[in-house]
């Protein structure tokens, strides 16, 4: 893998949030790759829940103060990063005080969902590339992690299809088990065909549910992973019918060879 760009997006990421397949994957593989000679940088919301003091974040003023328009309200950006102690690896958070910082992650006291998911994960979505823009930094792959994540594919094959930067990536999507109950409402489809996708492209989001949510992230990806051992069959059948080239669910204390293999066999 060496010298090989790889972008981690990810909806959790281990020591930030606790422990769970999500967090935890997408935690080793960038580090994995990255002692195997890989560029990585990982992404993921900066969730109120997150101590920034603990975890030393700091905002990069050079990298904030930009808005993202959202169902047609200007939201401000703001990036933060830290380094994950002994790895050497930099993350990178999406922040915005609205969105972001209430302490809690995806549902309230009552194990509601949050009404704004939808626009959570939108800007969660476009702020990642506008924050790589800003880098330049091209990714040759960039990997897919959790369903507030999940819109990331779409947008990179539709919204932002003509950005030369993003021309010769490759997108990876890991598929986990690690459903909500609920929908992200019924508006999800307007804010996205805000943003002037076509609503042929979100024939799989009629309903904004979670295997719908993953069902658009499959369409849009050159490849998938099956990050849990035990998937729904309707996700199963999905991925099958996507015709884009698969890896088996690994275990996390021994996948390494075959992600890398996947990576350089199947995706590149």
């Amino acid at each position: 893998m060496k010298d090989k760009r790889i972008l981690y997006v990810s909806s959790e990421v281990v020591p930030y949030l606790p422990e769970n397949e999500t967090a935890n994957m997408s935690f080793e593989v960038a580090r994995k790759m990255h002692n195997n000679g890989a560029q990585t940088r990982i992404f993921m919301p900066r969730f109120g829940v997150i101590n920034e003091r603990r975890h030393q974040l700091h905002e990069v003023i050079r990298l904030s103060g930009m808005n993202l328009i959202i169902n047609d309200m200007d939201m401000p950006l703001i990036i933060k990063v830290a380094s994950i102690p002994k790895e050497r690896m930099q993350v990178y958070f999406i922040d915005n005080e609205e969105y972001f910082k209430r302490k809690a992650l995806y549902t309230d006291e009552e194990g509601n969902l949050f009404p704004d998911n939808d626009e959570r994960a939108i800007f969660f979505a476009k702020g990642v590339v506008e924050t790589v823009k800003k880098l330049n930094w091209a990714p040759d792959i960039i990997h897919v992690h959790g369903w507030m994540a999940s819109l990331l594919p779409l947008y990179l094959r539709e919204y932002y299809k003509n950005d030369p930067l993003f021309a010769e990536s490759k997108i990876v999507t890991s598929i986990y088990n690690n459903d909500f109950k609920g929908s992200l409402g019924e508006e999800m489809i307007t804010k996205i065909k805000f943003d002037s996708i076509s609503e042929e492209k979100l024939k799989s989001l009629t309903k904004a549910n979670h295997t719908n949510l993953l069902k658009i992230a499959i369409e849009n990806s050159d490849a998938v992973i099956k990050g849990s051992e035990k998937l729904p069959k309707e996700i199963l059948e999905h991925i099958e019918s996507s015709e884009t080239p698969v890896l088996e669910y690994q275990p996390v204390d021994d996948f390494t060879e075959a992600y890398s293999d996947f990576y350089l066999t199947k995706v590149l």
